[in-house]
């Protein structure tokens, strides 16, 4: 993967305490969009992606939470089962 692509992220977490809990929502809000309680989507390169995990490192305690980042392939298979709390009128323009 080039460094400089800009791809999807799924970014996913799990953290312990409600104050940091907010504190890597807020973090993540400003870089993507939610897709579901405790995941967001991003589109960042690999490096853009380092910089947002460095944020989010400096927040979570790393002994109780867990944050993880995953990249979306190019033609992803989805399936959805239940309410989807993503707008289906919403949509992810790249730029």
């Amino acid at each position: 993967m080039s460094h400089n692509k800009r791809i999807h992220w799924l970014v996913c977490y799990d953290i312990s305490d409600p104050k940091r809990l907010i504190r890597v929502h807020r973090c993540l809000k400003k870089e993507g969009v939610p897709v579901q309680y405790s995941v967001f989507m991003l589109h960042a390169t690999q490096s853009g992606m380092t910089l947002v995990m460095a944020k989010l490192a400096s927040i979570i305690d790393p002994d109780g939470d867990d944050v993880r980042a995953y990249p979306v392939p190019e033609q992803p298979w989805k399936i959805t089962i239940g309410a989807d709390l993503i707008p289906k009128d919403l949509w992810i323009i790249e730029t």
